[in-house]
């Protein structure tokens, strides 16, 4: 797999309401990269996450994955090319409510019509410390239990690539700490593509790659 991003702008409004939320943004991942998007609140890195998740579309530049340009694509088919392909991981959860564990992990695959791998939805789980806890509404889990289902929502169908928008915001800093360890198990146990916005440098520090944002520029990229 791998994603190029190539002068990527994104500008709300016009005239002296002209506003650039990303200006001239270029990157590229590869399988098993590990790359954190770190900026203060409004420098652009959560605009920067949507176009290369292909949740919003960019005023100008192009993005492909596998030399395939996703943003050619119609609404139907990019919405279909992210369930399938991406993993989405979110400050807030966004479990549903009424469903348990185990059904908010397997809807990405209920809603494409497909039967789950229990051998691999097992793997993960147990990788995850959550497989006593499956039959639990969100309302019955922590904090953690409930990141951690949304990790696995996010692997269950063996995405390319995860995106994570401050992953733990709402955590405290246990469990946020416990959230991080797990994510680079994932990364390491699953060789996925992971990329984790976050305005903390400690958590910034565990990635391979850094990116930092400033008023809409990427302006340093490093790797160690």
């Amino acid at each position: 797999m791998k994603i190029e991003a190539n002068d990527l702008c994104k500008i709300y409004g016009s005239g002296e309401n002209r506003v650039t939320a990303l200006s001239h943004a270029s990157l590229s991942l590869s399988d098993g990269d590990f790359l954190s998007i770190m900026g203060p609140s409004g420098s652009g890195k959560s605009t920067l996450l949507h176009l290369l998740s292909g949740l919003d579309r960019p005023t100008s530049g192009s993005l492909s994955y596998d030399s395939r340009d996703i943003y050619r694509l119609t609404d139907r088919e990019l919405s279909d090319f992210r369930r399938r392909r991406i993993g989405f991981i979110f400050q807030k959860f966004h479990l549903l409510p009424v469903l348990t564990a185990r059904e908010n992990i397997l809807m990405p695959l209920l809603l494409d019509k497909k039967q789950p791998d229990e051998a691999y939805f097992e793997r993960i789980t147990k990788l995850l410390g959550i497989s006593d806890r499956l039959e639990h509404l969100p309302c019955e889990l922590s904090g953690g239990q409930q990141q951690r289902v949304a990790i696995a929502r996010a692997l269950i169908a063996r995405p390319d690539v995860i995106f994570a928008d401050e992953p733990t915001g709402n955590l405290d800093t246990k469990s946020g700490g416990e959230v991080m360890e797990l994510l680079k198990s994932v990364h390491r146990e699953f060789g996925k593509a992971l990329v984790i916005i976050t305005h903390d440098q400690r958590i910034a520090r565990m990635a391979e790659r850094h990116v930092v944002m400033t008023d809409g520029v990427l302006s340093e990229v490093t790797a160690e």
